[in-house]
């Protein structure tokens, strides 16, 4: 067995995760900032960086101790599929798999789009996810009882676990919906304002930092 050690950006190590799994590793490990992903054959390590003979330990059972449970905001319990931890009472059990597309929850933009959504999402809502990867957002909102969710991505890989269209914001009608949400790049979220604004009256974004550096989330 090998494993590569790539040094990964914060805002990228959702991305880096789902191609390393699209690439069949075996396990991924997280460490502050960086990974390490472990791989039959050192070709295919070698797609990542420099191949590494691993020493003899049960790397699946590492890489699982590695994506351990979260509780997020008041109401979500954040599991990998193989968590066996009961959810705690008021809970919502969001099981997301980690090798799926971005958006695992372990990123604080997610984090921060899921407390907003707490506040913001009302039963009943008709909700659109923009860029949804993973799907993370769109299954809580339905848990969080709206009537009507709606996913898009550019990406045809993406996570198709509600309605779902290859596209963006711009091919939905003006008022379609009442609540947006997008944890995406600051240049995706200031291009698509306009059409965000068009859309829907209450809004959810996300994916950028903020004056002093650290992660947000506004809310309009």
């Amino acid at each position: 067995m090998y494993y590569v050690r790539l040094e990964v950006e914060p805002e990228r190590r959702d991305t880096l995760i789902a191609e390393l799994w699209e690439a069949d590793t075996l396990g991924v490990v997280e460490g502050g900032e960086f990974l390490e992903a472990f791989f039959k054959d050192a070709e295919t390590a070698r797609l990542f960086g420099t191949p590494l003979q691993a020493d003899d330990r049960d790397w699946v059972q590492a890489t699982e101790d590695a994506w351990p449970p979260i509780l997020v905001g008041e109401k979500f319990f954040i599991v990998a599929p193989w968590r066996t931890e009961p959810t705690p009472p008021g809970r919502f059990r969001l099981e997301i798999n980690p090798g799926m597309q971005c958006g695992t929850g372990q990123h604080p933009c997610t984090r921060l789009c899921l407390e907003a959504m707490e506040r913001v999402i009302r039963p009943g809502d008709r909700v659109l996810d923009v860029g949804t990867g993973s799907g993370i957002l769109s299954i809580a909102a339905r848990m969080l009882g709206a009537a009507t969710v709606v996913a898009c991505d550019i990406d045809p890989e993406a996570a198709q676990v509600v309605p779902f269209f290859i596209g963006s914001v711009d091919a939905v009608r003006s008022g379609a919906f009442d609540v947006v949400v997008a944890n995406i790049s600051e240049i995706v979220v200031s291009d698509l304002k306009p059409e965000f604004e068009r859309v829907a009256h209450r809004r959810i974004l996300s994916g950028f930092e903020d004056a002093q550096g650290e992660w947000t989330c506004v809310v309009e």
